[in-house]
């Protein structure tokens, strides 16, 4: 018998990683926003921080990490800070079971921020209408699709918009964040 029969291997790095393109939300209302997606039983409050989405979940090879990093960069060096607004509540249903914290200012720059992240190495078609929102609810029971929607119709925030983070999905499932690109258009 020989002694490589007992080499234990590490396992490789994945050649793949999962990442999203958020605005974050700020404190104190990011907290107010997890504390509600927990009370009304959403499994993600606790791996997704409050956000509106530029990219969704996104497959990308590791090995393009470098120019990813460039082309977020460069994006966010031709886009000025921005004032955003939210402002009440909003359904996708019947689509989609989520209730969302609905874009009542910022809207446009979001869709210019969104459209310009997913080109390049980013490239990348939406299986629905791009649409600016704060999900606050997402597949869970009606009434507490409708305890969202009415507890939080009164939400109004509103904060200034410097910089987009770029975050990474965990092998757990949560998201980390792994970047931050000021807005300094």
């Amino acid at each position: 018998m020989n002694d490589d029969t007992f080499v234990t291997r590490r396992p490789s790095p994945p050649d793949t990683t999962v990442l999203g393109i958020v605005v974050p939300i700020p404190e104190p209302w990011a907290q107010l926003l997890v504390d509600w997606r927990s009370k009304v039983g959403d499994p993600q409050a606790a791996l997704v921080p409050p956000h509106v989405t530029l990219l969704p979940p996104t497959e990308v090879a590791v090995a393009d990490r470098a120019l990813i990093t460039a082309h977020l960069a460069e994006v966010a060096r031709c886009h000025p800070p921005f004032d955003m607004h939210l402002s009440g509540t909003g359904t996708f249903k019947p689509v989609s079971d989520v209730v969302f914290i609905a874009v009542a200012r910022g809207i446009g720059n979001c869709e210019l921020l969104s459209n310009d992240v997913r080109r390049g190495p980013l490239a990348r078609s939406l299986s629905f209408p791009y649409h600016p929102h704060v999900t606050v609810a997402h597949d869970v029971p009606e009434d507490m699709l409708e305890l969202a929607y009415s507890g939080l119709s009164d939400l109004s925030a509103e904060f200034r918009v410097t910089a987009f983070t770029e975050f990474e999905q965990t092998t757990g499932g949560a998201w980390a964040v792994a970047r931050e690109y000021p807005l300094t258009g």
